[in-house]
């Protein structure tokens, strides 16, 4: 197993182009000049005037270093910390990236890349070696080695671990150093998906003995942390990553309301924001001083069903829900057309294996209304919502209550607070019904092992038990170690199927990411694996 066969899975661009792009990259760095680059291009077999227009193409996107960038994010917890395991939403997440780095990460094309990392190889999916970069340091002045990675992974995966990847990470079976800069996993069975696992935000390199402080080999410095109002960092003098973390200073604000992220953005008090209200999106359109930004990729709101929680281990109550939803009415009125009906998986177009075969469910009242009847229930259901699952879940989940009630259920909207929502309400057997949302992952198994799988941490449908979900976790695994592509699918496809039929996953909207900065900003290609340009806006962009 090598990145070769990954690259068959994810359609990595030919070699010329890969060729050009990285000379590109270089010379954006200032690693060779004009002259160099014209040379490599017309060997490459680039006519003479494309060669010209690519080397001005990277001289103008040349990044420039200063400057305090301010970032209003709308997330945040009092009961957020540095310790990336914990991390739960995109203020967490955008922080530990600012600071932290990881075996692999995606980059601004959609590729798994090694990060601290150099190299990755396997023969058979069952044992990878992942070769250190050599010379990096933490910001304490440690020198980076295998022994702060064997910490990190027994951070996240030993006994007593509370780490979100904890689940993703339990097929591995062994963790080994050879030498300073090699570390040897093994795993219990063969997953041609692992390299991506390993990029999973939460699994974060920290100094052996230091895992909750946050100190990383990042780009930029903690200087101050307050959880759910702010974080504080400086430029890394010693980043190991060319052309990277060029701000000399940055500041991530937790701005939840988002009227509150739109004016402060709108009157210079910070230079971007995540998570665009689309209600008021036109309003800040022709303001001139701001671009508005759209990736589109794998990211879903849901609504997830606990089915440990009454009424909804009941199937027939499940699908009543399900065709009690007018999704097209969602996009139109919630997203603004910002995004695409969902159908009740986790898996998005975007996605290499996405299952296009299951019928689109659509609002039916009377299929609604033959299922509620089957499930015997009566009464009110309860349904959580909050702003801060998503801008719009409030009216999201009362035209879902409004449509609902064509079918003669009964949904009754609880507007939760805005803080703690995702300690008090989300994933929570207090709560069995709320609104949520998900980043996606850019492989299938990924997304299935960080909420879907039995000993996930973030099973937030507690969908363990019955026969459909038993089956799937062993799909799961299957799906994991089976080298023939076409097999593979075939597995994944039926993986989303059980989802779709038995699950306790009300998937409706697939959004896009939408957020806003101001024009004094510059960057390159957006990323689309998380919002906020992959979440390393911090890392990548720049002051023109």
């Amino acid at each position: 197993m090598t990145d070769r066969f990954i690259q068959k899975f994810r359609g990595e661009k030919n070699v010329k182009d890969k060729f050009i792009k990285d000379q590109q990259d270089k010379l954006s760095l200032g690693a060779i000049d004009r002259r160099q680059f014209i040379t490599s291009a017309i060997a490459a077999g680039i006519a003479i005037p494309t060669a010209l227009s690519l080397a001005s193409d990277a001289i103008a996107a040349t990044p420039k270093k200063g400057g305090k960038f301010r970032m209003g994010l709308g997330h945040g917890s009092t009961t957020d910390t540095l310790d990336s395991g914990t991390s739960e939403n995109h203020f967490t997440l955008v922080n530990g990236y600012t600071f932290g780095n990881h075996l692999t990460e995606i980059n601004s094309d959609g590729k798994l890349v090694g990060e601290l990392a150099e190299t990755l190889e396997s023969d058979d999916g069952k044992t990878w070696v992942f070769n250190l970069r050599k010379g990096v340091e933490f910001h304490n002045g440690k020198t980076m080695t295998s022994e702060d990675v064997l910490a990190s992974y027994e951070h996240h995966m030993g006994e007593k671990s509370t780490s979100a990847a904890k689940g993703s990470l339990s097929p591995v079976k062994s963790i080994k150093a050879d030498g300073k800069y090699k570390v040897i996993m093994e795993l219990d069975s063969p997953d041609t998906d692992f390299p991506y696992i390993v990029s999973d935000y939460h699994i974060s390199i920290r100094p052996a003995g230091d895992m909750t402080s946050g100190i990383g080999t990042g780009g930029y410095i903690v200087q101050s942390f307050e959880p759910g109002v702010k974080s504080v960092l400086k430029r890394n003098p010693n980043y190991w990553k060319e052309g990277a973390a060029h701000f000399d200073e940055v500041e991530l604000l937790s701005i939840v309301d988002p009227n509150a992220r739109q004016t402060a953005l709108m009157s210079g008090e910070i230079d971007a924001m995540d998570r665009v209200d689309l209600k008021t999106i036109n309003l800040m359109k022709r303001n001139p001083n701001i671009n508005i930004m759209q990736a589109t990729g794998t990211a879903h709101y849901t609504f997830p069903m606990r089915l440990n929680v009454d009424p909804f281990g009941d199937y027939d109550l499940r699908m009543a829900l399900k065709w009690a939803v007018d999704r097209q009415e969602l996009v139109d009125k919630i997203l603004l057309g910002y995004g695409a009906v969902g159908n009740d998986i986790p898996i998005g177009t975007a996605n290499y294996f996405h299952n296009s075969d299951l019928p689109q469910r659509e609002f039916d009242a009377d299929k609604a209304a033959f299922h509620y009847k089957k499930s015997g229930h009566s009464g009110k259901i309860p349904l959580s919502a909050s702003d801060a699952a998503f801008a719009g879940a409030v009216d999201a989940a009362q035209l879902m209550a409004n449509s609902a009630k064509k079918a003669g259920i009964d949904i009754e909207v609880i507007r939760e607070p805005n803080d703690g929502y995702w300690s008090n309400v989300w994933n929570n057997d207090a709560k069995g019904w709320c609104a949520c949302y998900w980043g996606g992952r850019p492989a299938e198994t990924m997304m299935f092992s960080a909420a879907y799988v039995a000993e996930s941490k973030w099973n937030d449908t507690s969908w363990k038990t019955t026969d459909s979900a038993v089956k799937f976790n062993q799909l799961v695994k299957d799906a994991r170690k089976e080298l023939d592509e076409n097999k593979k699918r075939d597995i994944l496809f039926e993986c989303q199927r059980l989802i779709y039929d038995d699950g306790g996953l009300l998937c409706p909207l697939f959004n896009s990411y939408v957020s806003a900065n101001s024009k004094k900003i510059a960057h390159g290609k957006i990323a689309a694996n998380w919002d906020s340009d992959g979440a390393k806006c911090v890392e990548r962009w720049w002051f023109a």
